[in-house]
């Protein structure tokens, strides 16, 4: 099973079996030169845009990241699809009908064994965090749900530009809430031991780039300024203590080292300087606040 050559996507010729169902199904990949992705901006978000092709148009790497069982919608990253432990798998298997009817209420029509748009990465990412639940501390199931909230967020906010009367700005910032939450925990757990940042898996945030752990560090502060609480002014003092004492921790981890990428560097610096305006403090310099 395989799509045209000239194609923005493919699928395997060798299937892949779902560890939970046991359905074989062929998994779909993006093919990625001939000029079908042309790299724009990166925004503050650390998400890579990029330009449309004149031959091949819009293209979004993201939407092929997770993998999905068609039949039982199981998801998740290539890393750990195959790998899920019984006990995991049992539950998995025991919320298929749960999955199934949660994610009826986010989009419709979804079919795994076509080439993929824009509503099938939305749900893809979506079961991620689903499953994800069940997997066991040591392969780090935290950090991968909220990488997959925040990627949910990018992909709605490309659907909302194409279909703006649908709520998905809306569905994006609750996804990019979700995400807060799940980077701030990860953050905690790695820090008091409970739960470790997995080695070898690529922390993006996006696919072009991966800024490991200072670029979670980052996005917890980032989220966490920009979605954490406001009504309750004391809530969002402490949030921003937090946010900013997280921020610090790149430029304090960094000293002996200058090959910490600008775009972390000078992305994160300015955050700090709002971050502390907003507290009205007169130090910016987050080298003088990493502990």
């Amino acid at each position: 099973m395989q799509s045209d050559s000239t194609g923005v996507s493919f699928f395997s010729k060798t299937p892949t079996v779902c560890p939970v169902c046991e359905v074989k199904f062929y998994r779909e990949e993006m093919r990625t030169g001939r000029g079908r992705l042309i790299a724009g901006a990166l925004t503050r978000e650390l998400r890579r845009t990029y330009e449309p092709s004149k031959k091949f148009g819009e293209v979004y790497p993201l939407i092929y990241t997770v993998l999905v069982c068609p039949s039982c919608y199981y998801a998740a990253y290539p890393q750990d699809f195959s790998g899920i432990s019984d006990s995991a798998a049992n539950a998995v298997r025991n919320a298929a009908q749960l999955r199934i009817d949660n994610i009826a209420q986010i989009a419709d029509g979804l079919d795994f064994t076509r080439p993929r748009g824009l509503k099938e990465g939305l749900a893809a990412y979506t079961l991620a965090v689903m499953c994800y639940d069940h997997f066991p501390d040591e392969s780090g199931p935290t950090i991968k749900q909220g990488l997959s909230c925040l990627r949910a967020a990018w992909v709605c906010n490309d659907l909302h530009g194409k279909e703006p009367g649908e709520n998905y700005d809306k569905l994006a910032r609750v996804l990019y809430r979700k995400a807060r939450f799940f980077y701030a925990l990860a953050v905690e757990q790695e820090q008091t031991g409970v739960q470790g940042i997995p080695s070898g898996f690529p922390l993006g945030p996006d696919l072009d780039k991966n800024y490991g752990y200072d670029g979670i560090l980052y996005m917890a502060g980032l989220l966490d300024w920009l979605y954490g609480p406001r009504k309750n002014s004391e809530r969002r003092r402490s949030g921003l203590e937090r946010s900013k004492r997280t921020v610090a921790k790149i430029f304090g981890m960094g000293r002996a080292s200058k090959e910490k990428p600008a775009a972390i560097l000078d992305n994160a610096r300015s955050l700090y300087e709002e971050i502390a305006h907003e507290l009205g403090l007169k130090n910016t310099d987050p080298e003088r606040d990493d502990g």
